[in-house]
């Protein structure tokens, strides 16, 4: 069965409802969305995790990543960057990247920051270096989404944004959330194409 990988990283919960927003996207014109997390990184040794996270998404596997017909990745940024956790995951998949199993899949990328100056476009661009290294075709947010042009808060044209809040308790608005939705439809509708 095609399906949309949406993998992400999520620390307070912004992220992961970022990725329930892509998920109900792609699902809205008919493609099955899997939701995936990975698990933190000790910075003090190798962390083992239990196979199945406490709640939420489970731990995303290499067989999610090889067998996605299109793929979201999403962090939230440190320091303009991707999440270790996330990274330390993507620095794993040199198996599927030798096989070529991602290579003109589509994929697009998704990002929340403390504030709005907070690094979101430079994370959005590095989460998406690993995803050409794969051969991916890369998907941004067209300014035909009205929302990049009225919003006062996260959404850029790299991809979905959310601003959390110094304390990460803002909800996501109403034009994050559509923007979120409409990245998860234009996968969803791009991958179906590529499919046929």
């Amino acid at each position: 069965m095609p399906y949309l990988l949406v993998l992400y990283y999520s620390r307070y919960g912004a992220t992961t409802e970022m990725a329930r927003q892509i998920a109900r996207g792609s699902e809205e014109v008919g493609l099955e969305a899997r939701l995936r997390t990975v698990a933190p990184v000790s910075t003090v040794c190798e962390a083992t995790a239990d196979s199945i996270p406490e709640s939420g998404a489970p731990y995303a596997e290499l067989d999610d990543l090889r067998d996605c017909s299109a793929l979201a990745l999403g962090s939230p940024t440190r320091f303009g960057n991707m999440a270790a956790a996330l990274k330390y995951f993507l620095d794993g998949t040199s198996s599927v990247w030798l096989s070529g199993a991602l290579s003109g899949k589509p994929a697009g990328v998704f990002t929340s920051t403390s504030s709005l100056h907070g690094g979101q476009e430079t994370t959005l661009l590095s989460m998406m270096l690993p995803l050409m290294h794969h051969g991916m075709l890369l998907m941004g947010l067209p300014y035909s989404e009205t929302g990049l042009v009225h919003t006062q808060a996260g959404g850029t044209p790299y991809g979905p944004s959310h601003v959390a809040g110094i304390n990460n308790d803002q909800p996501l608005n109403e034009i994050e959330r559509d923007l979120c939705q409409a990245l998860g439809r234009r996968l969803a509708t791009t991958a179906a194409a590529l499919n046929r």
